[in-house]
């Protein structure tokens, strides 16, 4: 682990949280990170070490300096989109501009529910027109960029200081439990890890500027003609009337006539396939039972929801509420299958990580002779405490706070673990903490203020945690490890690196907000997202206003726990959920022949799934040929070929970003848009 490395990885994870917004927002290309294998990361990786590294040998950077640079710039890839800071700007601030035009939340004083270093300093000395009204408009005026020192820093400073100082106390606690698991997974299940494989296969041998392979024909043809491909249809985007796209899309959406009740469960778009080449290459290197898995899922879900939707069972429409933290049974079931993944995964390494708590407490030997678990853990259990201590001065709970902090952090665990064992390049939880325990244990007993301030909460942690830092972490651990990095050694940079990445990605972020306004087309972050939590409070106040009860609550929880009145249905999928995780997970290992997979249930009802199950297919059924019929020599003649249907299409989606960004900086003018990876 040189120092050059450090560097470069920290200017990398600089780069990259300054860049996002603008990328995703005004240059409006592939998104800079939006999935678990950014293609601007792993596309510059591919460019460094197949072309740059050859050119410069004598500065070569050798595979162990690579692996520093990677984790270092993914620990900061999970900063500026949905891990952190595309939810928190919007959460502080567009409230106050919503409650305008809302009466009911004007009526019910939601916002004073809330404490006020929470959000933007809104206060009756401050100017409203620059703070709100700068944000949503922007400041700028034609080709004036507004001065830095015009943007409202200090309004923001209070909000800012808790809010980072929540997220970084959350992160460093999970990379604790991350680094007590890696060994776990990686030593002991021997999980896949696809992408790291993907990784490590472009590192340079020992000794050599070269990465073996770079020496496969196979690998150098198919990344060609990916690339071409996509570069094609990049180009018919700007000239529709001269160039011709090549396919990347099938539609048997007539069949919906056949099979009614696929489409009644909200199937019709599982038969419009888009085929992603990555993950077809992706899939090559994971279980076949597991391949198979995700890509029935979704049409066994559609095929279920339809069903019972035959009977009059909405599994998928919400009871009560609205938007994400509505009481939605298909979230349930997704909290419960997580529940049953995270129980599994537990049972499973209990002798190690029992062996790694002990060592923790007692300051016994170490598993394996392995310190980093160790201290990965007291970690851990430190900065747990003081997220708990911080959930608790937001004003949540004592009690509840246990169980929100337990399903955020099953959520981000499993997630790690799954991206882990089957390569998902995309994948979200949909299910959220405040809205569990508002259907397990009722609105009067929980309380509408403590699910309001549990709903912000999970607004800025946890709503959209496709790009967040475990299943990045996960990567880069075994990335480490195979590169022979000793992993307690990096670990403090790792933090830093999160630091400094949120120091760059907000005022950045900030900054463009403010000079050319919050309406860039992201209108899930910048409207949706933040007033979820307090449409669904009013809601719940006003109903309960209708039928004679309180709409505050008062005392404890424990002093309301009489009031328990848990959401019949929404429990009930709760309990099938965990249920058929462990009965799935019994079948595969008793029988071998069992087909499925119990991680089917924790995918198959996500809308990213959706957009790949066909893609899993192909690569199924590929993959289920070559064996077959060319047996083990034939599939591993073939892996040069999978990684370069990844390394393609990863370089299809950097290049019409650099290109965009070439545009814009010489014309001033917005490049047409065009993606390539699911994000």
């Amino acid at each position: 682990m040189s120092w050059r490395s450090i560097l470069l990885g920290l200017l990398s994870a600089c780069v990259v949280c300054g860049f996002c917004f603008f990328n995703d927002w005004v240059l409006r290309q592939t998104y800079l990170v939006g999935n678990n294998m950014p293609a601007a990361i792993y596309g510059t990786l591919i460019i460094v070490a197949l072309l740059l590294n050859p050119l410069f040998k004598k500065l070569h950077l050798t595979g162990k300096e690579l692996a520093v640079i990677m984790a270092l710039t993914v620990a900061g890839a999970s900063v500026p989109g949905g891990g952190l800071v595309r939810t928190l700007i919007p959460t502080l601030v567009t409230p106050f501009h919503i409650e305008k035009t809302s009466p009911a939340w004007k009526t019910s004083k939601i916002l004073s529910q809330v404490p006020p270093y929470m959000l933007v300093d809104h206060g009756e000395d401050v100017d409203d027109d620059t703070i709100v009204n700068g944000y949503i408009q922007g400041m700028g005026h034609g080709t004036e960029h507004v001065p830095v020192s015009d943007v409202p820093w200090k309004a923001w400073m209070r909000p800012l200081l808790y809010w980072c100082g929540v997220a970084m106390t959350l992160w460093v606690a999970l990379t604790g439990l991350m680094l007590m698991m890696h060994r776990q997974w990686s030593m002991h299940e021997h999980l896949p890890y696809p992408v790291a494989r993907f990784t490590t296969a472009l590192f340079p041998s020992p000794g050599s500027a070269v990465p073996d392979i770079c020496r496969q024909r196979m690998f150098w043809v198919t990344t060609l003609i990916v690339l071409l491909i996509h570069l094609n249809n990049f180009g018919c985007v700007w000239f529709p009337n001269h160039l011709i796209r090549v396919v990347t899309e099938l539609d048997f959406r007539p069949f919906t006539k056949v099979v009614t009740t696929l489409a009644k469960g909200g199937g019709t778009s599982l038969l419009r396939p888009h085929i992603y080449l990555i993950v077809i290459g992706m899939v090559y290197f994971v279980p076949s039972d597991i391949v198979f898995s995700l890509g029935i899922g979704p049409f066994l879900w559609c095929l279920l929801v339809g069903a019972f939707a035959g009977y009059g069972i909405r599994l998928a429409s919400p009871i009560e509420g609205s938007s994400y933290f509505s009481l939605n049974p298909q979230s349930f079931f997704l909290l419960g299958a997580n529940i049953g993944v995270f129980a599994v995964l537990a049972y499973t390494g209990r002798h190690y990580y029992m062996q790694v708590c002990k060592a923790a407490v007692a300051c016994g030997p170490a598993p394996d002779g392995d310190q980093a678990p160790v201290w990965g853990f007291r970690l851990f259990l430190i900065f747990g405490l003081a997220f708990y201590i911080l959930l608790l001065m937001a004003g949540i709970d004592p009690v509840l706070a246990v169980p929100y902090f337990a399903f955020m952090t099953i959520g981000f665990i499993v997630l790690a673990k799954v991206i882990a064992e089957t390569g998902q390049i995309y994948l979200k939880s949909y299910f959220w903490p405040c809205s569990a325990l508002w259907g397990l244990v009722g609105v009067q007993a929980v309380g509408s203020h403590q699910l309001l301030l549990m709903m912000i909460m999970t607004t800025v942690l946890f709503i959209d945690p496709r790009e967040s830092l475990t299943p990045f972490l996960a990567n880069a651990l075994k990335v480490l490890e195979d590169s022979k990095v000793k992993l307690g050694k990096i670990t403090a940079i790792w933090i830093a690196t999160l630091a400094l990445g949120i120091l760059v990605a907000i005022p950045v972020t900030l900054y463009i907000k403010y000079d050319m306004g919050s309406n860039t087309g992201d209108n899930w972050s910048t409207i949706s997202v933040p007033r979820g939590p307090y449409d669904n409070v009013v809601a719940m106040q006003r109903k309960l206003q209708s039928q004679g009860l309180p709409t505050q609550e008062t005392g404890s929880f424990l002093s309301r726990i009489d009031k328990y009145s848990p959401q019949p249905l929404c429990t009930l999928m709760a309990a099938i959920g965990i249920a058929l995780v462990v009965l799935f997970t019994v079948a595969r290992l008793r029988f071998t022949w069992w087909p499925l997979h119990p991680l089917l249930f924790v995918t198959w009802s996500a809308t990213p799934l959706r957009y790949m199950c066909c893609s899993y297919l192909i690569g199924w059924g590929i993959k289920a040929l070559v064996t077959r019929f060319g047996g083990s020599r034939a599939y591993n003649i073939l892996k040069p070929a999978m990684l370069g249907l990844i390394a393609g299409e990863v370089l299809g989606a950097l290049v019409p970003t650099i290109v965009g960004l070439l545009y814009y900086l010489i014309t001033g003018l917005q490049p047409m848009a065009f993606n390539v990876i699911p994000g």
